[in-house]
């Protein structure tokens, strides 16, 4: 009895030395794609959400930042393992056209009640608000 159940020890014990190995081999696969896809240029999704395009990154030195624009004229400096992943075109969502319904239904035209402001107007408006508190 006692010898059945070393033999299944030995049989899990293989089976779980086997798997570890091929998960190692999976994971380092994966991240040597995405070494080669994380180029300047390239559209990322960020560990926080984020979205953005890296402008600088070093695949050798994982230690260093990579710079990423989050929004035209705004770089920030993320580790270079918060990239999650590169984003491939299809994953980007598109806008709708309006020109073109795909119903031959009218599309009204939405305007908000309110104008937009200028982020001139904006700062103005908060700096007002925080001089009042």
């Amino acid at each position: 009895m006692e010898i059945v159940l070393f033999g299944l020890l030995a049989v899990l014990l293989v089976f779980m030395f086997i798997n570890t190995r091929k998960r190692q081999k999976q994971m380092k696969a994966e991240q040597e794609e995405k070494a080669t896809k994380t180029v300047p240029g390239a559209k990322v999704l960020l560990q926080g959400g984020l979205y953005g395009t890296i402008v600088a990154y070093d695949a050798d030195d994982l230690d260093s930042p990579a710079l990423v624009e989050i929004a035209p004229g705004t770089v920030i400096e993320v580790h270079s393992q918060a990239i999650l992943r590169v984003v491939e075109p299809k994953d980007i969502v598109t806008d709708v056209e309006l020109d073109a319904p795909a119903h031959d239904s009218v599309i009204e035209e939405i305007t908000p009640e309110t104008p937009t402001e200028t982020p001139e107007e904006t700062r103005a408006r908060l700096d007002r608000d925080s001089d009042g508190k």
